[in-house]
């Protein structure tokens, strides 16, 4: 079986920058070992990409905290969490239509996301790829995500349970 596991927006702003939680920093043990448990082959990572005119686009003037800025700490994958990947993809929006693509071409069967933030980017990536690939087996390890609250966290699971993706370890 082809399977692939997603690490989504797993940065330090996320964890414990400009938008950490304790929710967040919590998780980066778990999203390791999990890591661990995939080969390098089966890893893919997103990373939400930020320029310095992000105040003026939709989302800055809706959520007006400079975050994820390319090239600086805050941007970087988790240190820990920087084991190998296939495949890294940027993305500026919540969701990447980019691996939404490559999980369709690569006629991959199951994929399994895990990272930040439950309710906002794993949830967006989760609708796409279930969008661009109806028939791959979605699963989210709701252990190894974060929401922006425990409360949107709950939710966003509920709301992808009822788009038949597989929430595990909840």
């Amino acid at each position: 079986m082809k399977k692939l596991l997603v690490l989504i927006d797993f940065q330090n702003d996320f964890i414990d920058g400009s938008l950490g939680t304790a929710e967040a920093q919590t998780i980066v043990p778990r999203v390791v070992e999990k890591l661990n448990t995939y080969k390098e082959s089966e890893r893919l990572a997103t990373q939400d990409t930020h320029f310095e005119d992000y105040l003026t686009t939709q989302e800055g003037k809706n959520l007006p905290v400079l975050h994820c800025q390319k090239g600086t700490k805050g941007w970087e994958i988790r240190k820990e969490a920087q084991v190998g990947f296939k495949r890294v993809f940027e993305k500026n929006i919540f969701g990447s239509i980019q691996l939404a693509e490559y999980i369709r071409d690569e006629r991959v069967e199951q994929v399994e996301l895990i990272g930040i933030c439950t309710d906002i980017c794993v949830i967006s990536n989760a609708m796409l790829i279930k969008s661009f690939a109806p028939e791959v087996k979605i699963i989210v390890d709701a252990s190894c995500c974060a929401g922006v609250t425990p409360e949107s966290h709950g939710a966003a699971l509920e709301t992808m349970k009822s788009c038949q993706i597989h929430i595990i370890n909840e």
